[in-house]
C-alpha cells in the first residue's frame, strides 16, 4: 500500500452538519445538567438555594432551543435560523456562566450573596402549631455549599458545564456560517 492509497481512505466529510451536531450536543448536555441537578435535589436531598434554581434557566431555554435548532438543521432551514439559535444558546450559556461565577464567589466569601433565603412557608397552620412546623423549615442558603467534590461545588461545576456549551455552540455558529 501507498502513501496516496491511503490517503484516499478516508475522504473528507463535506456533508457535515455542525448546527446539527452542536444543537444536538447542547440539548444533551442541558438534559443530563438537569436530571443530574433533579437526582441532587430529589434522591440525595440536597436543596437548592435561590441562586440555584436561576441558574437551572439557561437549562430550561437550551433543551427546547437546542431541539428546535437541531429540527431545523436536521430539515435544511435557512443558515440565518441555525446562526439565530445557535447564538441565543451561546449567550445563554454565557450568562449562565457568569452567574454560576456569582454564585461560587458568593460561596467562597468573595464578594455578598442576595440577602433573601428560601424555604417552604405554606400553610403554617394554627399558632399551636406553628412553633413545631417552624422547626421542620430548611433555610437554603446561597452562601453556604452542600456538597463538593474535587474542591468544586456545584455552582462552580454549573460554571464548566455552561462554559463547555458556550464553546459548542460558537463553534457550530463559526462553522455554520463558514459553509457555503
Amino acid at each position: 500500500m501507498t502513501l496516496d492509497a491511503t490517503a484516499t481512505t478516508s475522504p473528507a466529510r463535506d456533508d457535515a452538519n455542525p448546527a446539527l451536531t452542536a444543537a444536538l450536543a447542547i440539548t444533551a448536555i442541558a438534559a443530563a445538567t438537569l436530571a443530574g441537578a433533579w437526582f441532587f435535589e430529589l434522591v440525595l436531598d440536597i436543596r437548592p438555594c435561590p441562586l440555584c434554581l436561576e441558574q437551572r434557566y439557561a437549562y430550561y431555554l437550551a433543551i427546547p432551543l437546542g431541539a428546535l435548532t437541531a429540527l431545523a438543521a436536521g430539515r435544511h432551514a435557512p443558515r440565518a435560523v441555525l446562526l439565530v439559535g445557535l447564538a441565543i444558546l451561546a449567550i445563554a450559556a454565557l450568562g449562565n456562566a457568569g452567574l454560576g461565577t456569582y454564585h461560587a464567589g458568593v460561596e467562597w466569601g468573595f464578594w455578598q450573596g442576595p440577602t433573601d433565603c428560601t424555604g417552604p412557608v405554606g400553610n403554617l397552620g394554627s399558632a399551636g402549631d406553628l412553633l413545631k412546623r417552624l422547626d421542620t423549615v430548611k433555610v437554603i442558603r446561597c452562601d453556604e455549599v452542600q456538597w463538593r467534590f474535587l474542591g468544586l461545588s456545584l455552582a462552580g461545576y454549573n460554571v464548566l458545564i455552561s462554559l463547555l456549551m458556550a464553546a459548542i455552540a460558537t463553534w457550530g455558529l463559526v462553522r455554520s456560517a463558514r459553509q457555503a
